[in-house]
């Protein structure tokens, strides 16, 4: 089992031997290059993700009226929420990476795709949960802060329970997927600062003005705990068993942390033989959950904004401030997991070799969890066993 104060901060996963040349100019850069990016280029969207398709199945338009319908009585709309919800969120593709076995020399390695959740990430999954908890407690409106995939998200499930949507958004962003979240009717407010600023914002007016506060943290994480937690299960329905060690890229580290929880769920319950590792994969030196691990801290401290410096490709992960942080770092130590950090130029190439060999088009930030894996094994090799990989949005 990995030890956190056993390796190095600044380790870095090589890239397969077969895609160091890659022709792609941009793999090829440094990470901290300030003029690496072209925003007008393939990669263009801050966290950008595309649907797979955020239009609910011709068979759930009448639930789709009774649950936006505010006269309808609230049992009725809550059913026909949960059912839009159980049809159409979740339930993603676990397959397994054969290909990528081959080259990397990693035995059953399997990928869970989020990507194909219906606005491409797995913001979908805690998106229409909060909608849900919301429309259960008698709210008419939520507000989130956002730079956008939990905003497409919440936006569209909003909509579908016949919640008004009102979406902050730091005015420094500039994401593509704004004409999606106003396409599901979410009026937008751009603010000065940068996301905790617009979080703060947002969760002001949510008290002010009684509207329903879908912000992570606070309330909220054991709701979005439950909601990634079915990730989990989704995994034992497919292998029977818990894997060897789960990779995920973390951010605020929900994602994780409601992972491990559905697994110690399934253990507890006598489901599981086990619980599996969790393996954190995050920005180079951007994210306070790695950086507590790999200096073997108790807790997660806030990482200085000035010093972090955003791209395109790793702005779904870097966070100054982890507001699930803690309960992310226990997960991964509880486990005996790890977490490393991982370069641009990494992602980018794993991204490549996601979609070539097994072809998913995959955001590159959603490989974080793969090179940290990876990192692991080319330094000690891994036991043969069941490894899943978390893939957590569709480019």
């Amino acid at each position: 089992m990995a030890k956190g104060n056993q390796r190095s901060e600044g380790s870095l996963v090589d890239a397969p031997r077969s895609l160091t040349g890659l022709p792609d100019e941009r793999a090829s850069q440094e990470e901290d290059s300030p003029a690496d990016w072209d925003t007008a280029s393939a990669f263009a969207l801050l966290d950008g993700a595309h649907p797979e398709a955020d239009a609910i199945a011709p068979e759930l338009e009448a639930q789709k009226k009774v649950a936006a319908d505010g006269r309808r009585p609230l049992e009725e709309r809550l059913e026909a929420y949960e059912d839009i919800i159980d049809s159409e969120v979740g339930d993603t593709r676990l397959s397994r990476a054969r290909n990528m076995e081959r080259e990397l020399g990693l035995r059953q390695l399997y990928l869970k795709f989020e990507g194909s959740n219906p606005t491409g990430t797995q913001k979908d999954r805690i998106a229409f949960a909060q909608a849900m908890d919301a429309l259960r407690r008698g709210f008419d409106a939520l507000t989130v802060a956002t730079c956008g995939n939990y905003g497409v998200a919440l936006a569209w499930a909003a909509s579908l329970a016949g919640l008004r949507c009102i979406i902050y958004i730091p005015e420094g962003y500039h994401t593509k997927r704004i004409p999606e979240i106003l396409s599901h009717g979410a009026h937008i407010i751009r603010v000065p600062g940068d996301y905790e600023r617009a979080v703060e914002i947002s969760r002001q007016r949510a008290e002010r003005e009684e509207i329903y506060d879908a912000n992570p943290g606070g309330a909220n994480t054991p709701i979005q705990l439950k909601a990634y937690g079915e990730i989990a299960y989704e995994i034992y329905d497919e292998l029977r068993d818990a894997p060897w060690a789960v990779a995920v890229p973390v951010s605020n580290g929900t994602t994780l942390a409601g992972i491990y929880k559905g697994f110690l769920s399934l253990y507890r319950r006598g489901k599981t033989s086990r619980i599996p590792r969790m393996v954190a994969g995050s920005s180079y030196k951007k994210n306070p959950i790695v950086r507590a691990f790999l200096i073997n801290a108790p807790h997660c401290s806030d990482l200085q904004p000035e010093h972090i410096r955003e791209t395109v490709i790793n702005e779904p992960l870097i966070n100054w401030h982890s507001i699930d942080g803690d309960h992310a770092l226990g997960a991964i130590r509880a486990t005996g997991g790890w977490a490393s950090y991982a370069s641009d130029k990494s992602l980018l190439t794993f991204a490549r070799l996601v979609r070539e060999r097994e072809g998913l088009n995959v955001l590159p930030a959603s490989t974080a969890g793969l090179v940290a894996l990876l990192e692991y094994h080319q330094k000690e090799a891994l036991p043969s066993d069941r490894y899943v990989v978390v893939l957590t949005g569709r480019k």
